[in-house]
Order: structure tokens, then sequence, then C-alpha cells
């Protein structure tokens, strides 16, 4: 015998797996008379919901879903930053192809950007030196896809998903000259150190001339106010030479694996 619910529909009726009777919807009979197959092979109806927070949530899902993916069996690898900006025929772009070959050579993948400027110089001396060279492109209006020196390259449309894998998937941040950008990842980078988020993770600033006046504001005003400390400071290693990169991130690469 069948038995109507108390709301005087059929027991064995298809239901919604959630009711939320207040959106109309959910009070639709076509709704409450189909089953779940059904709805979702009706081509029929509007296309809005694929803007809604539920549906981008399927796709943030789904950029971490790919990057863990992707990303999981690259070797070691140091993550470079630098202005998308910096043309060809600058001295940061020559210093970026050179700082990206001497990382291959020490054993360490390279992870950038995937654009152009101090990032393409990073991938392209990864990619000469015969090493693996990473690209994570970023959706915006304003900058190309990745640059031609990636090898393996991840597209990603939420920033906070590409700065998951810049992070997971290194041993260092090494920042070139750059702008708001790179200011960000640097500063993440640091605020993920000093709160332990991530433990013996070198962060390092090339180029003195550039970096020199941020380093000395952060020791001076910024200390003297108590908003950080000294110690907070010493988290930062800033160096001309690419040789002391290198041996920076060895040495907490040693650490790593010797904790």
């Amino acid at each position: 015998m069948l038995h109507d619910d108390p709301a005087g529909q059929d027991a064995t009726a298809p239901r919604p797996t959630t009711i939320d009777r207040r959106r109309p919807e959910h009070r639709d009979p076509a709704r409450l008379s189909s089953t779940t197959d059904q709805r979702l092979l009706d081509s029929r109806g509007p296309v809005d919901w694929v803007h809604s927070d539920a549906w981008r949530l399927q796709r943030i899902q789904a950029e971490f879903v790919e990057g863990f993916s992707v990303l999981a069996e690259i070797p070691r690898a140091v993550t470079v930053f630098g202005s998308a900006r910096t043309p060809r025929d600058h001295p940061d772009y020559a210093l970026g192809v050179e700082l990206g070959g001497a990382l291959v050579r020490a054993g360490y993948a390279v992870i950038t950007g995937g654009g152009p400027g101090v990032m393409e110089a990073a991938n392209r001396g990864a990619s000469e030196a015969g090493g693996l060279s990473v690209g994570l492109g970023i959706e915006l209006p304003f900058e190309q896809g990745l640059n031609p020196w990636v090898d393996l390259g991840v597209g990603f449309r939420y920033f906070f998903a590409r700065k998951t894998m810049f992070v997971k998937y290194a041993q260092a941040f090494v920042c070139l000259p750059g702008g708001f950008g790179t200011l960000d990842e640097l500063f993440e980078a640091l605020v993920l150190v000093q709160t332990g988020k991530v433990t013996r993770f070198p962060v390092v600033l090339l180029g003195t001339a550039y970096w020199g006046g941020l380093l000395e504001w952060l020791k001076g005003p910024a200390v003297e106010a108590g908003t950080i400390s000294e110690r907070d400071v010493d988290l930062i290693h800033l160096t001309d030479d690419i040789d002391e990169v290198v041996k920076i991130v060895e040495e907490g690469f040693r650490e790593v694996v010797g904790s």
C-alpha cells in the first residue's frame, strides 16, 4: 500500500535532495515529479546558474584538483617572481635567465607565473639549461598567456588557488624586481613563514639596488613602530649574487631533509 507523506505527496515519488520552499523552483511541481538524471539531461531552462556561488565553488575545487594532479610529481623546485613588464634587453631579464639556469644546474625545477618579463627570463634560463620550466598562469584582462619557454603549464582563474601551488611545490621563493604582484607574493610568503604555516622556507630578494630601500624601511620605521620584530626582518635574504641565492636555497633544503 502506498502512503502519502504529510505534504500530500506520494511517498514513492522522486524528491530533490534539498528542499527549500522559499525558492520558487523548489515549489515547481515539475521539479518534484522528476528525477535528478532527467533534470540533468534536460537542456531547457535558464543558464544563469553557471554564475552562482555554488558553481564557482566547483570551479575552485577543479582548479585545486588540476594543480595538485599536474604538479604532484615535479622534482624539487624554486618559485621565481618578478615583473611582467621587464623588456628582454633589460639587465633584470639577463639576471632572470642566469638565475633559472643556475637553479637547474643545482638540481631544481623553476616555477614562475608563466608570463612575460622576468618570469619568461627565469623559464627561459631553466629550459635552456635542460631543466623543467613550470608556468602557473592567471586569467587577466591585460596580459598574455604562458610564455614560450614554459614546459609544463597550468592556467588558473583564482589567485588563491595559484598561490597555493606556488608555495606547496617550491622549496624557496626568489624575488627579482617587480611590482604589486611580486610584492603580494613576497609578503604572503613572509606571513606564512612568520606564522609557521610553512617552515624552513627561504625567501630571497635578488637585487640590492631595487630591494634595499624596502628592507631599510622594514628595519627602521616598521620595527621601531613595533608592527614587526627584528626577527621577522631576518626572514628575508638580500643579495646580488646568484651563487649565494643557490647556496641559501640549498641550505634550506638540507634543513628540511635533515629534520
